[in-house]
């Protein structure tokens, strides 16, 4: 092989290997800003300011549904954002863990 096409390969993987890692960050509805939040599609200012507003009058969102309870926030508007949010245990990032029923 020469030197051109051993570059182009490898600038070809590295490519593919950065755009996997930005794909899986999301934001997290329990630790996200203000600002962060309108970097959501269809999340302005004011919506990303009422997100904050009831976490921290109600505490931390238990699931992404929760976010329906957000004034603004309708199925519509859950379904453009759901694949770019997560919700995590607490501030520091710990995922929460489905439960299992042992029926």
């Amino acid at each position: 092989m020469n030197l051109k096409m051993i570059l182009m390969a490898m600038m070809t993987t590295f490519l593919m290997l950065s755009g996997s890692a930005y794909a899986s960050d999301k934001i997290d509805l329990n630790s996200a800003s203000v600002a962060q939040l309108e970097e959501l599609h269809g999340v302005g200012a004011k919506t990303a300011a009422a997100i904050v507003a009831y976490r921290e009058a109600h505490g931390s969102f238990k699931s992404v549904d929760d976010l329906k309870h957000v004034k603004g926030i309708g199925e519509k508007k859950l379904s453009k954002i759901e694949d770019d949010i997560k919700v995590s245990d607490d501030k520091h990032g710990k995922h929460k863990k489905e439960k299992k029923h042992d029926d």
